[in-house]
């Protein structure tokens, strides 16, 4: 693990600081940013030419990161300080290995094999840890994953066992769809193995990723520490609108200063008007939570987030890991108003979601990712603002070189802020770019990131 650090080198020169960050997308984009800021040498790799991390990198390599030989050969040639995967599509035994001859894998090597792998995770997660989670079975061929659907039930999510962002998984409504959704897991996985997981369908209220972080204190301690949690709503299985403080509290009266804009809601669906029909619409949308159910579903997004972050990177009740956390979880609440949140995934690294901390927080995500793996200190963190993130996806496939339009009108809403990736080449509802919003009211931030987003989407002019 990065020892507790207290100077920094110069970048290219003799005794620098370095990081070699594998998967160089928008989430790596930001983290290079901020270790550039640190004068940290960065230096990024991916699976193609000139993606977003390495347009500000001090240099990039373009390989299958899959490859064990050929990422063993960039780390030790390079010798960085610290490693830091982006992306799932990692040879994690190449990762182990790397970590035995001394290099710092980030959060360490077994915590990025177990999260990459969805069989390992939830074992640790609801048998280990014994958070909540939905029911789940493992399935290693046709027939058992027939069987593993049948003791879980219908409707029911065959997913990958090495995947992410919903590629791979498929809702199952009935026995004559589970030959294509196993067909569709191993097609699709970003990894290695045939085996699948089914998971029983969660008719959640809301989503939150809880952004945990493992840092150094000001004292050289190692801590987790929990930003407010982050309110998220998704397009199918990917990521739309993520918004912080997920719920405001309006201490005069005990109760929620704005009402629930839950899933399937109005407001929901006018965020991402291109969804298939939904699976379900919250009940509880339009109503307004106490601050006693607020603060209770805080409380167990903390409490959830902490166990499976120790049961990745904790031994004999010490922490051995740096580095943020995204745990995606599920919020439910009954009709008496009382909340339970289930564990759904975690990510080693800082998460889609939490971009949207660029605007609310005063260290993003990706600035306290970098601080921590580096080894500095954090004293703390805070919400400054309330604000929403909105995604901005492209409407074309197969193309090169897209043009941005409309940014004027956008940038002349109140409270926005754009954000082009610069990725080269587009597919249908590829992740181009992002709107942030602030106001004091969550629902208002959410409506501005929206119409921002949606004036630049259609905006956008495609090359050939």
């Amino acid at each position: 693990m990065m020892p507790f650090r207290d100077s920094i080198g110069t970048p290219l020169q003799e005794g620098c600081t370095k990081v070699l960050l594998l998967g160089a997308g928008e989430l790596g984009k930001e983290i290079a940013i901020e270790a550039q800021r640190l004068g940290v040498e960065t230096v990024t790799v991916d699976r193609y030419d000139n993606p977003p991390a390495a347009q500000v990198a001090h240099r990039h390599y373009t390989m299958d990161m899959r490859d064990g030989a050929a990422l063993r050969a960039v780390v030790r040639r390079e010798r960085p300080d610290a490693i830091i995967p982006e992306v799932e599509a990692i040879n994690t035994d190449a990762l182990l290995e790397l970590e035995e001859e001394g290099f710092f894998v980030v959060p360490k090597a077994r915590a990025t094999k177990i999260t990459m792998d969805r069989i390992l995770l939830r074992r640790l997660a609801a048998e280990e840890a014994r958070v909540p989670t939905a029911p789940y079975r493992f399935a290693g061929d046709l027939e058992e994953l027939k069987a593993a659907c049948e003791e879980v039930g219908f409707p029911c999510i065959v997913k990958a066992r090495m995947s992410s962002g919903g590629l791979g998984s498929s809702v199952v409504f009935g026995r004559d769809q589970i030959p294509s959704a196993y067909e569709t897991a191993k097609r699709r996985a970003r990894g290695f193995g045939e085996e699948v997981v089914v998971e029983g369908l969660c008719r959640f209220d809301f989503e939150i990723t809880e952004l945990a972080l493992a840092h150094y204190d000001p004292n050289g301690k190692v801590r987790i520490s929990f930003p407010k949690p982050v309110g998220h709503l998704r397009s199918g299985s990917h990521y739309h609108v993520s918004w912080q403080p997920f719920l405001l509290v309006d201490e005069e009266t005990g109760m929620g200063r704005s009402p629930l804009q839950a899933f399937g809601g109005e407001l929901h669906r006018s965020e991402d008007a291109t969804t298939s029909e939904l699976l379900w619409r919250s009940d509880h949308d339009g109503e307004t939570l106490t601050a006693e159910t607020i603060r209770e579903i805080e409380g167990q997004c903390y409490e959830i987030a902490g166990k499976v972050v120790r049961g990745l990177i904790g031994s004999g009740g010490a922490v051995e890991g740096l580095g943020i956390f995204g745990c995606e979880l599920f919020v439910k609440v009954d009709e008496g108003g009382k909340p339970k949140v289930y564990f759904n995934e975690i990510s080693p690294r800082p998460h889609d979601t939490g971009m949207v901390t660029m605007a609310t927080q005063d260290l993003s995500e990706a600035a306290l990712h970098a601080r921590a793996v580096l080894g500095l200190p954090i004293a703390g963190m805070k919400v400054l603002t309330p604000g929403a993130a909105h995604v901005i996806l492209s409407g074309e496939d197969s193309r090169w070189a897209p043009r941005y339009g409309n940014l004027s009108k956008a940038l002349g809403i109140p409270g926005v802020r754009v954000l082009l990736f610069g990725k080269p080449s587009t597919y249908k509802e590829r992740r181009l770019g992002l709107a942030l919003a602030t106001s004091d009211d969550i629902p208002e931030a959410r409506r501005r990131a929206m119409e921002a987003a949606h004036l630049v989407e259609e905006g956008v002019s495609y090359g050939r």
